[in-house]
C-alpha cells in the first residue's frame, strides 16, 4: 500500500468534523491532528504557523498586545471574532478531538511501526474512534493521548484537583485518575471567540461517567494555539458548577466545645421553644430519659416540655471534637444539676451548618451504663406508706397553685387517663392534658382532701374519696369524688390515672335516687 493510499485512508477515517490523519516520514508513523471543512482550514492554519507560534511565546511572555478584530461580516451567531484561518465550527470540533482522545483505547503495537501491517491497525482504531464505537471495545482511555492534546507549555486547572498541571507528565498524571471513570462528554452551552493564531470555547459541559452512570456538569474555558502545524490545548480550566457547592465554614475544636453553651443557655431559660430552635430541621433527639427517638420541632419540644420542669444545668466532664466540612462532633460526658440533684451522662452532639448559623443535627444522651450493669437485681419495692400517697395529693395540688397547665400536665405519667369533672372528653396525653387545665386553672382551684381510702403496692398506688375545690376566682366551693392511680416513672411518682366526677346526689334528685335503690 503506497503512503498517499493510506493518507487518504486516514482522511475519510477522520468523518466530517474531526480525526486524525496520518503522514510517514523516515519509516515512521507520525499522527497529526485536524479539522475539517469545506473551507482551507487546514492550508491557512499551516500558512500562519510561523505568526502564531510566535505570539503564543509572546503571550506566555507576559507582553502580548492583541491586534483589534472585527466582528464577522456575516452576522449573527454567538459574537465570534472573524479570523482567516479558523472559525467557530471548527473551533468547537477542537472540543471533540479532546474528548474523542477520553475515549482512545491503550493498546498494544507489537509489530513494528513501520510494518504495514501496524499503519492498517492504526487507521482502523481512529477509524472507529472518530464514530464513538472505540468505547464499546476499551477498558480505559489512554492518558498519553489526551496529555499529547495541550501544547507543549500547556496549563491545565481541573475539576477536581487543586494542583496546576504545567507540563505533560502532571497532566497525564491526572487523566490517569480521571479516565478511570470513562468520561464522555458533550457541550451543552458555549461561547466561541477566535484571534490571531489563537482561540477560545468557553461555557458549560456534561459528562457521562460509562465507569457509574453518574451524569455531572461543569465550566469549562478552552484556549487553543497552533502550534506543530496544528491546533493544541494552551489553557484549560474546568470547575464545578458554583451553585451546587456548599461554601466550607471554618470552625475550631474551642468554636465546636461552645455550641454547647448555646444549647445549655436555651435550656436555662426554661423555655421549650427556645431550646427545640437549637435543632436543625431535620434533628433527631434521642433522649436520656424517653424511649421515644425525637424527630421534629414539636416532638423534641414535648420532650423539654417535662425536662425544664427539672431547672437542669449542664456542665461538660470530658470532650472529644471531630470536625468535617460544614459539620462537627461533640461526643464525651456531661453532668446536670436538676434542682440540686447531680446526674452524669454520655453525649453525643453532631451539628451541622443551616441557614447560617450552626444547628444540632443528632444529639444522642444515655445514661452511664456502668452504675446500671454493676447494680444488683432490686429487691421489690416496699409499698408507700399511706401518709406518703396522700402527700402525692399536695404535689398536684401546688401544681393548680401555679396556675400553669404545663405545670400541671407534668404531674402525669407518660401514659396517662385523665377522665375530668366537667368535660366528657378522656385526656390521654400531655396535650390535651394541658388543654383541659388551661381553663379549669382560670377558677384558681384549690383542692381539700375530705375523705380518702389509700391502697399501695411495690410500685404503686391508689387513692380513691372525695376532695373539696374552692375557686378562688369565684369563690364558689364544690365537692367531687376523685381516684387517683400512681406509678414510678424513674424516681418520680407521676398520676396514670385520675377519674373526677361530681357528687351524683347533686347532679340526679334524691327522690329519684331512693325509687331507683328499690
Amino acid at each position: 500500500m503506497k503512503v498517499s493510499q493510506l493518507a487518504f485512508v486516514a482522511t475519510l477515517a477522520a468523518g466530517t468534523r474531526s480525526g486524525s490523519a496520518f503522514t510517514v516520514g523516515g519509516g515512521a508513523v507520525q499522527s497529526q491532528s485536524v479539522v475539517r471543512s469545506s473551507s482551507s482550514f487546514p492550508r491557512a492554519a499551516a500558512t500562519g504557523e510561523e505568526s502564531a507560534t510566535a505570539l503564543w511565546g509572546r503571550r506566555r511572555a507576559g507582553s502580548l498586545k492583541r491586534k483589534p478584530a472585527a466582528r464577522k461580516a456575516s452576522g449573527g451567531g454567538s459574537g465570534s471574532i472573524a479570523h482567516k484561518g479558523v472559525d467557530e465550527e471548527q473551533v468547537r470540533a477542537l472540543f471533540s478531538l479532546w474528548n474523542n482522545a477520553l475515549a482512545t483505547r491503550r493498546t498494544r503495537r507489537n509489530a513494528s511501526p513501520a510494518d504495514p501491517r501496524s499503519l492498517i491497525v492504526v487507521l482502523f482504531f481512529s477509524f472507529w474512534n472518530s464514530f464513538r464505537f472505540s468505547r464499546l471495545f476499551s477498558a480505559q482511555g489512554d492518558s498519553r493521548i489526551v496529555a499529547k492534546r495541550y501544547a507543549k507549555r500547556a496549563v491545565l486547572l481541573p475539576t477536581v484537583s487543586d494542583a496546576p498541571r504545567t507540563d505533560f507528565g502532571g497532566i497525564k498524571d491526572y487523566f490517569d485518575a480521571f479516565l478511570l471513570k470513562k468520561p464522555q462528554g458533550k457541550i451543552v452551552e458555549g461561547d466561541v471567540r477566535v484571534g490571531d493564531g489563537w482561540a477560545q470555547d468557553a461555557g458549560i459541559y456534561e459528562f457521562t461517567m460509562g465507569a457509574t452512570g453518574d451524569v455531572v456538569r461543569a465550566r469549562y474555558t478552552f484556549v487553543y494555539v497552533f502550534e506543530d502545524n496544528q491546533w493544541k490545548i494552551a489553557h484549560h480550566h474546568s470547575s464545578v458548577m458554583p451553585e451546587g457547592i456548599d461554601i466550607a465554614k471554618e470552625i475550631t475544636e474551642d468554636e465546636v466545645r461552645l455550641l454547647f453553651h448555646l444549647w445549655n443557655d436555651a435550656l436555662a431559660t426554661l423555655d421549650s421553644d427556645a431550646v427545640a430552635k437549637r435543632y436543625a430541621k431535620a434533628g433527631v433527639l434521642l433522649p436520656t430519659v424517653s424511649d421515644t427517638p425525637r424527630t421534629d420541632y414539636e416532638s423534641i419540644k414535648d420532650y423539654f416540655d417535662a425536662f425544664l420542669l427539672k431547672k437542669p444545668q449542664g456542665t461538660i466532664l470530658e470532650s472529644n471534637v471531630m470536625i468535617g466540612t460544614n459539620w462537627c462532633q461533640d461526643a464525651g460526658i456531661y453532668e446536670f444539676d436538676l434542682l440540686g440533684d447531680k446526674v452524669k451522662a454520655r453525649y453525643s452532639f453532631v451539628y451541622k451548618f443551616e441557614d447560617g448559623e450552626w444547628k444540632i443535627a443528632h444529639h444522642h444522651s444515655s445514661m452511664m451504663p456502668e452504675p446500671l450493669l454493676a447494680a444488683p437485681p432490686a429487691a421489690a419495692a416496699a409499698p408507700l406508706p399511706e401518709r406518703e400517697v396522700r402527700a402525692l395529693f399536695e404535689l398536684w395540688n401546688d401544681a393548680l397553685a401555679t396556675l400553669d397547665p404545663d405545670v400541671v400536665a407534668a404531674r402525669y405519667s407518660a401514659s396517662p387517663c385523665l377522665l375530668p369533672t366537667v368535660s366528657d372528653v378522656p385526656r390521654t396525653d400531655y396535650a390535651s392534658i394541658k388543654d383541659y387545665f388551661v381553663a379549669f386553672l382560670e377558677k384558681k382551684p384549690l383542692g381539700t382532701i375530705l375523705e380518702s381510702y389509700v391502697t399501695s403496692g411495690p410500685d404503686w398506688c391508689m387513692d380513691d374519696g372525695i376532695y373539696e375545690f374552692a375557686f378562688g376566682a369565684t369563690g364558689d366551693k364544690v365537692k367531687a369524688r376523685y381516684s387517683f392511680v400512681y406509678t414510678k416513672e424513674g424516681d418520680e411518682w407521676k398520676i396514670a390515672h385520675h377519674h373526677s366526677s361530681q357528687m351524683p346526689e347533686e347532679v340526679v334528685p334524691k327522690a329519684s335516687l331512693e325509687a331507683a335503690s328499690v
